[in-house]
């Protein structure tokens, strides 16, 4: 919960027109993303089989949040620079945290750290084009190829998170979850390196061409 309430406090202290927005529904669940960290963090460090079904279950309300606050704030047309804001940022905190306490409890195989490494660059790449352009009024546009990155990627983190016991407690022991969803890993870091690729190279493209504009004016 500190984050958000860091967030809350940053907003009512800095930007006191926009508080109002923390409360439409599409930033709620942008913010419930972001309170779930911590849970998630806490269930997975307990290394029992129940709490991993919990942090699986946990995880999944969370990135199930993803699509349906995009979808509720265009169709209430509540979007907002507050929400387009937080959105990635929840995204790649829930990401990176579930990726770093697999890592960390050593649930990922020698080979699967590898596609969670990748996918760790892409995030911070993509994080700082993102910054870049923001300065000079560009956004990065959401492809459907990113979209499947982003399904497989998250499936992938829901079996990891699951984990071979807990599975056999809910008889999907046949599924040999952690094989799969190393395997699903392995294909979103896969998309990743494909979209991460599309995004540096439009974002290069838009620097050149700000550069251009920029030299023909001081001319």
């Amino acid at each position: 919960m500190l984050p958000v309430l860091l967030i809350m406090v940053y907003v009512v202290h800095a930007h006191p027109g926009e508080v109002g927005m923390l409360t439409d529904l599409p930033n709620v669940l942008t913010l419930s993303r972001i309170a779930a960290i911590p849970l998630m963090i806490a269930l997975v460090a307990i290394q029992t089989p129940g709490a991993d079904i919990a942090a699986c279950l946990v995880f999944s309300i969370a990135a199930i949040t993803d699509y349906f606050d995009g979808r509720l704030a265009r169709s209430r047309r509540q979007q907002s620079e507050l929400g387009s804001m937080l959105d990635p940022i929840a995204d790649k905190l829930l990401v990176g945290a579930a990726l770093m306490m697999l890592v960390g409890q050593n649930r990922l195989s020698a080979l699967g750290l590898y596609p969670a490494i990748v996918i760790m660059l892409r995030e911070i790449l993509v994080s700082g084009l993102r910054e870049y352009l923001a300065g000079i009024r560009v956004g990065l546009p959401v492809t459907r190829l990113a979209k499947w990155k982003t399904g497989f990627q998250m499936g992938a983190l829901v079996l990891l998170l699951l984990g071979n016991t807990a599975a056999g407690m809910i008889d999907l022991s046949f599924l040999r979850v952690s094989f799969v969803g190393e395997g699903m890993l392995w294909v979103a870091a896969t998309l990743t390196l494909i979209t991460g690729w599309d995004y540096l190279t439009a974002g290069l493209r838009h620097a050149a061409t700000s550069e251009a504009h920029r030299s023909s004016v001081t001319e």
